[in-house]
């Protein structure tokens, strides 16, 4: 199962993690770890790589993370509100391959 991690500061969501594997099917051919990947590599490249932010991430195989300043944070909003938006939807369909936690973030 992979678990997505949220932090939030207030309605702000400053923490993304994600860990472990989906489950679906065998690697290659899972649609639930293409869809969550896709998705979670979306955001990340689009707050870097597009509005040039400097979030702190580590990448390794089954493992992601982004955290970002609050001052950031606020500025990628958008960004990441869809992929709790999308990745709480894809949970409802595969509730047994991805589970959303939702945490405050302690500075």
């Amino acid at each position: 199962m992979t678990t997505a991690k949220f932090l939030f500061s207030d309605d702000v969501i400053v923490s993304f993690e994600l860990s472990g594997h989906s489950g679906a099917g065998e690697e290659g051919t899972d649609i639930v770890c293409s869809a969550i990947s896709s998705a979670v590599y979306m955001a990340a490249n689009t707050i870097i790589e597009i509005m040039k932010l400097t979030p702190e991430t580590v990448v390794r195989d089954g493992y992601l993370k982004v955290q970002m300043n609050l001052d950031d944070a606020r500025k990628s909003k958008v960004i990441t509100d869809g992929l709790y938006l999308h990745l709480s939807e894809l949970q409802s369909q595969y509730p047994n391959n991805l589970k959303l936690e939702r945490g405050v973030f302690n500075a």
